[in-house]
């Protein structure tokens, strides 16, 4: 499913959009200008990677510190063990899209818990 994220003007470069969606996604436009974007939540626990640092091709979780890659979503270190899952960015028309994954995203324990919870 491809759905509009935001106006390219309002993503400069070395910035993120997060979209609230379930589970959230965000849009990386990394300092180089490239586009990427993963599933919002780190795997390990309920964080925010949008406010992450981003750092070449990695952002690190704000709470402890595991680094995901923005290229393949997998992970560096401890405590996050799982991957984030990846998804197609395609910019048209000064318009960012994301093609979603139709995979399984990889949420802890307290975030799928409450998603399920919210779909029932």
């Amino acid at each position: 499913m491809m759905i509009p994220a935001c106006p390219l003007a309002d993503l400069p470069r070395g910035e993120a959009f997060r979209l609230e969606i379930d589970p959230p996604v965000t849009v990386f436009h990394t300092e180089d200008g490239e586009f990427f974007a993963i599933d919002d939540t780190c795997t390990h626990q309920d964080a925010s990677l949008a406010d992450g640092w981003v750092e070449d091709c990695w952002v690190e979780c704000p709470l402890h510190a595991s680094k995901f890659n923005l290229k393949t979503g997998e992970v560096d270190a401890p405590p996050a063990k799982l991957p984030v899952r990846t998804h197609e960015v395609v910019v048209d028309n000064g318009m960012v899209y994301v093609q979603l994954s139709t995979s399984a995203p990889n949420l802890p324990h307290c975030v799928a818990r409450k998603l399920a919870g919210a779909l029932t």
